[in-house]
């Protein structure tokens, strides 16, 4: 199997669940409150972690409780912990979430620590990558920092995975690096221009993307699925029926699972049904990390 190499951010979530998503200026009471680990970064390391992969997690932490909690919960998943570092002067990231009695979510993020993830924070794991490497990011670190990764782990060979969320916009030539991008509709959108809502313009969309240089789109777009387009094939995966009742981390596991199965050689098409099984059976959970299955649980495609 072919190492993975997470780069991202490591929150702790802070989530109230209520009959429904506040109004502007509205006060809800009654919500249940629970905190659990979270940051896109980490939840797709431990989303990885549980499928079996071989995983090594870079980031930043605060020097306070969060953070030494973070840490030994990537120890207790398996993951490499080597290159996390503590940021002295800034505190762990957090995200308030409100989950309300659908499943769906709104979500404010204290991003801190995270948001000081430079280059030269990273240069040591740099190193690690070669072409036996699937590296793996989203966009809850600098900007700078992403496109520093990318560019490096092109050029040693590994294959990259950008999850671009949230949705951001990044220099032209990027996009030539990426082996593959995985949106939602609505990143898609913001990234295009295109509104996305079906197959159709999903694909219109997955075009302008491809035409920009990346060789493989997956549209992840929930209970429907994922979307593949290569430019020369195009898929609709379907997810399996579940009943939802929070979506938080679901494509966040969708991406770790995503990651394993590709460093195992398995063809897209049935790493997508992996990912997708894996995603579905998160949204029947409550949490990110702490809903991410393990592999015994997932149905051999």
């Amino acid at each position: 199997m072919k190492k993975i190499l997470v780069f991202g951010s490591s929150n702790t979530d802070m989530v109230i669940q209520a009959e429904h998503l506040p109004l502007p200026g509205e006060t809800i009471l009654g919500g249940k409150f629970t905190m659990h680990a979270g940051g896109k970064g980490a939840n797709q390391a431990v989303a990885a972690a549980r499928m079996g992969g071989n995983v090594t997690f870079i980031a930043k932490v605060g020097n306070d409780l969060f953070g030494q909690q973070a840490r030994q919960q990537f120890v207790t998943e398996g993951i490499t912990t080597d290159y996390i570092l503590t940021d002295p002067d800034h505190p762990s990231g957090v995200a308030l979430i409100t989950v309300d009695n659908k499943g769906e979510n709104s979500i404010v993020v204290a991003s801190g620590s995270n948001a000081t993830l430079s280059p030269s924070d990273v240069s040591a794991a740099i190193e690690l990558i070669d072409s036996d490497t699937v590296v793996l990011l989203q966009l809850e670190i600098p900007i700078p920092t992403v496109e520093y990764i990318i560019e490096q782990s092109n050029s040693r060979g590994a294959q990259v995975i950008l999850n671009p969320a949230p949705a951001n916009s990044l220099h032209k030539e990027i996009y030539n690096y990426l082996y593959l991008l995985t949106p939602n509709e609505t990143e898609l959108s913001l990234l295009t221009n295109i509104t996305v809502n079906d197959i159709p313009s999903a694909e219109r969309a997955a075009q302008i993307l491809h035409k920009r240089g990346v060789k493989n789109i997956i549209v992840t777009m929930g209970a429907s699925g994922a979307f593949w387009y290569s430019g020369t094939d195009s898929q609709l995966i379907p997810a399996p029926k579940v009943d939802a009742i929070d979506t938080t981390g679901a494509g966040d596991i969708f991406n770790g699972v995503l990651c394993v199965f590709l460093a195992e050689g398995y063809s897209l098409p049935e790493t997508i049904h992996y990912a997708c099984q894996a995603s579905a059976i998160s949204v029947t959970r409550m949490g990110a990390q702490s809903s991410a299955p393990y592999r015994k649980e997932l149905q051999k495609v």
